[in-house]
């Protein structure tokens, strides 16, 4: 990507993610970005940020946090009118799906290098909304009487939209057993012990679920045709992306431009299927077909018992959030929860937002090809074309510097250790190591961003000139020499680089 005004949202995690943000400045700034910085303080407030930030026409608005801070970001950009910023990540929550899905490294640095090296592509996204609560027993004037199939009177209520619930979602949506789980995992424990914590509150919450009874109508599907499912089921997940956790994909069918979502059904079976499917589930591994169902559709609309937990890309999301007061009132009087039946209606978003895409990424989640444009040489083929101009006598001799220019070199220049290194795709032969280097009078290490352009020297330590592309052959841990001044932000603006 070209310089963007940026602006961060950071989930601060326990203090964690802000020990980075010197490391991220100094990457964004190299790359000719203008990075502001906004934490969150409290709970939604990631949503309000990012909103604000969309409103100000920032170019990219990055969710330094995990899936439930991408998911604020997302909401906050689409609940602004007109919206045209472009939703980033930089990974720092516990599972961090979305980075692995569309390989952002987890490393923050490396996740920044990548950044900067990314597209923007128009993405589907999810919506959801409360459509009606049906209640058992006697009617109000503005519910509608209906019986169901046994002959019960049921009064159905319709609800209005409310603007203060996260709307939107980037990966999934789940009903039943996983929304339970989050409800009650403990931030604290989760801070401190990450995926253990799931598997703390899984223990506890497991033996209290048991299987509700579900209704599933599935409307512009690929084949147009809508379909109707009943039964009984332990969780239904409704999935825009394919991962579900870290390894397993529970919608392995879906496509970021589709126009499509996917729905599974995970159902109550017998007693060691049942058994069985919970283990594969918790133990993120995808359930036998037999005892689950896969449906796709544009709009979706489930219902299931008012007492049955729901999560949004990770987090817990409540269903008062969705309900008016009136609305409200109305759940709170019937009582007992799974009496009353909420129906929830999930609808795909067509190329509705504009995410960061790694220039590495392969493509699998989508249907179409990532990249419009011609596509970068990839670095094998650079180098055997750099080989090949050597061989034909293009290049005819390798140039050296005097001893006395590498032992300047050696002794005013900055000493940096190489984390990691990234091309911007826009200019040929530019690019941004990132790096530390160590404070003279404390020995701490000191995030930099070194910027090389075409007008560097790059030398070996035995003088010998090299081409650029030999700055993409350094790997962490490498010790070079950078001549430049260094900029407030922590970029050093090279004229040498000794490697």
């Amino acid at each position: 990507m070209k310089g963007k005004r940026a602006c961060l949202v950071i989930n601060p995690h326990a203090g964690q993610n802000v020990t980075k943000i010197a490391d991220l400045i100094a990457v964004l700034s190299a790359a000719g970005w203008s990075p502001d910085i906004t934490i969150k303080e409290y709970g939604g407030h990631s949503m309000e940020l990012a909103a604000k930030a969309a409103k100000a026409n920032y170019d990219l608005v990055i969710g330094y946090g995990g899936d439930g801070t991408l998911n604020q970001v997302l909401n906050g950009v689409m609940n602004t009118r007109e919206h045209s910023s472009i939703v980033g990540i930089i990974p720092g929550g516990t599972a961090n799906v979305w980075a692995a899905e569309i390989g952002v490294p987890h490393d923050p640095v490396q996740a920044a290098l990548t950044l900067i090296n990314s597209e923007a592509r128009k993405i589907d996204i999810g919506h959801i909304e409360v459509q009606g609560l049906s209640f058992p027993g006697t009617a109000r004037d503005d519910q509608e009487k209906r019986q169901d199939k046994k002959g019960k009177r049921i009064h159905k209520r319709e609800v209005r939209a409310t603007s203060r619930a996260k709307h939107h979602f980037l990966l999934m949506a789940g009903l039943g057993i996983d929304a339970a789980i989050m409800e009650h995992v403990s931030k604290d424990i989760k801070y401190r012990v990450g995926p253990l914590a799931v598997g703390l509150s899984a223990a506890e919450e497991l033996p209290r679920q048991h299987p509700f009874p579900v209704e599933i109508r599935v409307s512009g599907t690929k084949h147009e045709d809508e379909k109707i499912w009943k039964g009984e089921a332990f969780q239904v997940i409704v999935g825009n992306t394919r991962r579900y956790g870290m390894p397993v994909q529970m919608t392995p069918d879906t496509y970021l431009d589709d126009g499509l979502l996917e729905v599974c059904v995970i159902t109550a079976g017998t007693i060691l299927k049942t058994i069985e499917q919970i283990a594969s589930f918790l133990f993120r591994r995808r359930p036998d077909n037999a005892t689950a169902e896969h449906f796709d559709g544009a709009s979706i609309t489930i219902s299931v018992p008012a007492s049955i937990d729901l999560q949004l890309d990770g987090s817990a999301v409540r269903l008062k959030d969705y309900l008016n007061k009136s609305d409200r009132k109305a759940l709170q009087s019937a009582g007992n929860a799974e009496q009353v039946m909420v129906t929830y209606r999930f609808d795909a978003m067509p190329r509705a937002v504009q995410v960061a895409i790694p220039s590495t990424y392969n493509g699998a989640l989508f249907e179409k090809p990532v990249a419009e444009g011609k596509p970068h040489a990839p670095l094998q083929e650079q180098k055997d074309k750099g080989a090949a101009q050597q061989n034909h006598g293009l290049v005819e001799e390798v140039q050296h510097e005097s001893p006395e220019l590498i032992a300047t070199l050696l002794a005013h220049g900055h000493q940096v250790t190489v984390r990691g290194v990234a091309s911007l795709p826009e200019k040929q032969h530019m690019y941004i190591i990132a790096g530390t280097v160590p404070h003279q009078m404390t020995g701490d290490t000191t995030p930099i961003a070194v910027l090389v352009d075409g007008s560097v020297t790059i030398l070996r330590r035995s003088g010998e000139q090299v081409s650029p592309l030999m700055i993409q052959e350094l790997r962490e841990g490498a010790l070079i020499v950078a001549a430049g001044k260094k900029s407030k932000y922590g970029v050093i603006r090279t004229t040498h680089i000794m490697i």
